[in-house]
């Protein structure tokens, strides 16, 4: 069966190559505009979709995976920064709070005829920050392409008190224990490739 990743993100491309998989990534074309009023949730259940849907088109014999992420406070949705600056605001205005990311993930099957949509919800509380410490975190690691300002799996990790979810890779950008679960629905048994 072939696997298509529907995303250029290199984060996604190493989570999923954990699973030794064989698959391709192919760049969805999709606005990741918000909706007025939508919840983060939605969106990035909406997003995922949309990615995976955008290759499933092209490619109906083969099975997509899309994925999205989107990180909130109270609510009110973080996007990626960018920059230095937006960074700085970023991890100021997570310093001392609790930060929810949602990252989805959406399955089509070969013929289009299945489809598995999924949101993993995952909460990281941050640490009191300095200026000072928010500074040179990004010197380090510039993580401006990354939701929420951070990189979980390299220095980013120092920036938290707690993790509270069920999949850690999620706050990664890929659930990989969703991920194992949804493609097991669709007759995919990764313990067996």
């Amino acid at each position: 069966m072939n696997i298509i990743l529907a995303s250029s993100s290199p984060y996604r491309r190493r989570l999923l190559e954990r699973l030794n998989l064989p698959f391709q990534c192919i760049h969805p074309q999709t606005d990741e505009t918000p909706w007025p009023d939508e919840a983060p949730a939605n969106l990035a259940a909406r997003l995922a979709l949309a990615k995976a849907e955008s290759i499933s088109t092209l490619y109906n014999d083969s099975l997509i995976i899309g994925s999205d992420q989107v990180a909130s406070i109270e609510g009110s949705i973080i996007g990626k920064p960018g920059d230095f600056d937006t960074a700085s605001a970023q991890l100021r205005s997570s310093s001392g709070r609790q930060v929810t990311f949602y990252t989805a993930i959406a399955l089509i099957s070969p013929n289009r005829d299945r489809q598995r949509v999924h949101v993993e919800r995952f909460r990281v509380q941050f640490r009191t920050l300095s200026d000072g410490q928010i500074a040179d975190y990004l010197d380090r690691e510039r993580p401006y392409d990354c939701a929420g300002s951070f990189k979980a799996e390299g220095l980013g990790i120092a920036l938290f008190e707690r993790l509270i979810g069920d999949d850690p890779t999620s706050l990664e950008g890929l659930p990989l224990i969703t991920l194992t679960t949804l493609l097991g629905e669709l007759g995919v048994d990764i313990l067996r490739i």
